[in-house]
Order: structure tokens, then sequence, then C-alpha cells
């Protein structure tokens, strides 16, 4: 059982996938490579929750097994269709491997297609025999790229089926691809987006509708030039979105999913009470203590108001952090939640991540917990705001620190932290019963 955070036991774990309330549980499959802390054969491991707060480990539910996926299954998404649970995916061919590591592709030879497989549980997807490929390699251009052509999110709106995908432009320019069906069988491309010097590639695409707003979130590869590790990262926006057409106007503003620049690769789904609720995949730069690496973020309802994207912590997260307590040595092991508010000048140093106040913005600062990895960055801010009420929810490996009820959010990766606290306010410490 986990508690608040799902994270890998001794192994490599990286985008959520999946993420779906399915028959009273939620099921959030991820990658991952069951045999390593390291870059492997991917595989989609699973875990479920009844209140988005106690996890249990499923196992792995899907691997590679078919010439389209034989080399991993990458990203995609859940639908509940006829009461079954369909996941659809990217498989990957490696069609040159490396012959010291057949984990590793040679020179990006590889292919990509779109492949689907339905449970009548949730649970069990070992027939392999029930995996279909949806959309295969694409080996027209002027769609899509053959290789770099994945994260299949797919709804349904009325009887109309959707599916985006991230793709890219010659590695140049990332491009969304729009499908549509009338039986989530039968797939036909309807449309595309691009933007140029916007990163050459769009990974994990996101679609929904919340607050009567249309709302896009994806990847972009490379968008970050300032040469340190992670240049890619993960924006949202407000679009406007044509049903008929699948036609999608990106507007120039955009706002970050997270100003940590830690986390990657977000799914959203519609939580028990309707509410569009997502998570992300948090990176980091080495195993902990040799045996584990990467883990997902605490879930966040998204709502738009005044033109704005706020990520707040699920209700569920926050009603769980119920005791109080007067040092982190008295935490649970999930960790504890602290509140505070700052004034320009104030800070409060938690086990070494500074959090900070410098005129309109939050900074946090991981400096004393980051030295050995001089090429990732370890200074972070919000944009410039006007409230500054901050509740931040720590983790021996994840600090989340959310402003003004997630109008911004800075989620960190760290090591090494202290079981101490400094602050120049009051504070509250509040961890699980």
């Amino acid at each position: 059982m986990q508690k608040i955070y799902v994270k890998p036991k001794d192994y490599w774990m990286n985008d959520p996938n999946g993420f779906i309330y399915y028959k009273g549980m939620y099921h959030l499959f991820y990658q991952c490579f069951p045999y390593a802390p390291r870059w492997g054969r991917m595989h989609w491991g699973h875990v479920v929750s009844k209140d988005l707060v106690n996890w249990e480990e499923q196992g792995i539910a899907l691997f590679p097994s078919k010439i389209d996926d034989r080399s991993g299954c990458f990203s995609g998404s859940a639908i509940e269709e006829d009461g079954k649970m369909q996941l659809y995916y990217t498989g990957v061919n490696y069609l040159t491997e490396n012959p010291e590591d057949i984990n590793l592709c040679v020179d990006e030879h590889f292919v990509s297609a779109q492949l689907k497989i339905t449970s009548e549980d949730g649970f069990h997807f070992d027939n392999i025999k029930d995996k279909e490929t949806v959309i295969p390699v694409i080996h027209d251009e002027t769609i899509g790229d053959a290789r770099h052509t994945r994260d299949p999110k797919v709804w349904k709106d009325g009887e109309r089926w959707y599916m985006v995908l991230g793709s890219t432009i010659e590695d140049k320019q990332g491009k969304l691809l729009f499908f549509t069906s009338t039986d989530g069988e039968e797939w036909k491309f309807a449309n595309s987006v691009t933007r140029e010097n916007f990163g050459w590639m769009w990974e994990c695409p996101d679609y929904f509708e919340v607050d009567n707003r249309q709302v896009v979130i994806f990847s972009p590869m490379q968008l970050f030039k300032d040469g340190k590790a992670e240049d890619a990262q993960t924006v949202c926006m407000q679009v406007k979105f044509d049903k008929e057409t699948c036609a999608m106007e990106l507007p120039k503003e955009y706002q970050f999913l997270d100003y940590g620049t830690d986390l990657y690769a977000p799914q959203s789904t519609l939580d028990e009470e309707g509410r569009r609720i997502l998570t992300a995949w948090l990176r980091m730069p080495e195993p902990v203590d040799g045996k584990w690496q990467g883990m997902m973020c605490i879930p966040r309802v998204v709502e738009v108001k005044e033109n704005h994207i706020y990520f707040r912590v699920h209700p569920n997260v926050q009603a769980a952090y119920t005791k109080e307590i007067s040092t982190p040595s008295e935490a649970d092991e999930s960790g504890y939640r602290l509140r505070f508010s700052l004034e320009d000048g104030d800070k409060v140093d938690v086990g070494g991540y500074v959090i900070s106040r410098k005129g309109d913005k939050i900074c946090t600062d991981r400096s004393c917990l980051f030295g050995k990895y001089p090429n990732h960055r370890v200074k972070f801010e919000t944009p410039e705001m006007k409230g500054f009420e901050i509740e931040v929810y720590v983790n021996p490996n994840q600090i989340s620190v959310f402003v003004n009820d997630g109008e911004a959010v800075i989620t960190n990766a760290v090591y090494d932290l202290e079981e101490k606290i400094e602050a120049d306010v009051a504070i509250t410490i509040e961890t699980i019963e």
C-alpha cells in the first residue's frame, strides 16, 4: 500500500497512462522498465485506489508481445465503453537494435503505431490476442512522422470518438494530429495543428473542456534552450477547438503546468464527482538508493477562473492531512504538509529546500540538495502574483509548493532532505493519521 505518492519499488517509472475512474476505482497505469531503475523496453505498471490517497500495486498490465509493440508499450489513455475498459497506446518497433543492449535503438531506426486492448474488468489484460493495431505506422509525411507519432489520448463526445496524437514535422517542428472514429476501431485523420519555434516534437497531448473552456496540454521537446537537462517542458493553454473539423487555434499565451520544470507528461481524467483531475511524472536525475527512479505527483484538480488555469490539490488529498505535529520527524513515511503566508523578504527552509518571497513572486532553491547535479536547474520562480498563501507538500524525494490554491505550483525532485524546518513566519505542520 502506498499513500499519496505513487512510485516504483525497485525499478524505473515514467509517464502516467490510462488514468480513469472505472467501476468505483481509480486506475492509474504508467510506463516502466520492471527489471532495473533505468530506461528499457517499456511495459505498463498498474496501481488502483478508491480515494486517490491509498494506492495498491497491481503488477504489470501491458508488456511487449506484437511486432508493432515488440520494443515497448509507450504512453496512451483509457476509456470506458459498454462497461469495458479500453486502453489505447503507442507500440514501438526498433528496426535496428544495439547488439550490446537490445533495450536501445540504433540511430533512431524505429517506427511507431497505435494499438488497442480491451479488458472486461480493468485488471486483466493477459489475452494478447485481443491487441489490435488501430492506426498503423504513418508513412505519409504530410500527416505525421513514422517514428515520432505517439501518446494517444482518446475521448468521446456524443457518438463521435476523438484521438489526439503528438508528432513532428521533419524532426524540427512539433505537431498535434487529430483522428476521429464512429466506433473506436476504424480511425480517420481529421486535422492537425502546429507552431514554429515551439519545440521539435509535441509529446503527451491532452484535450478537455473545463468550466466552459477548451484546454490543451502538451509537452514540447527542446522548448528550453538554456543548455540544462530536461529541456522538454509541459505547457497548457486555452484554445478554440472545432469539434466538426478538428481545427484547433492555439493562442500566443500559455502557462507552464508547473514552474518547477521537473514534472512532465501529465494525463487527466474525471474523478468520482466529475471534476477534471490530473497527475504527472516527476523526473529524477538518478535512482534513489540505487533502487528506484521516477514517481508521480499529487493529484490535482484543474479549473479555469478569469482566464487562468489553476491546478489545485485534490480535496481528498487535502483532507488526509489531519494530524498536527511539531517537527518533520513525527510525520508519516509519506511526508507532511506545511501551511503559511509570506511577506516580501520572508523565507522558509524545509530541510535544505528554501521557499521565499521576492517582490511579487514566490521562489524556491534546492541548491543545497542538488549540488551533485550541476546540469540541472536549482532555482525556480512563479510569475508575478497578488496573494501569497502557501501550501507545501513534503515527501523525502518530492516537494510541491502550491501558491494561492493552485494559481501557480512549483514541484521539485529532491535528495537528502533533512528533517528540520527553519522559518521566518508562523507555520502549521500536518501529517496523515
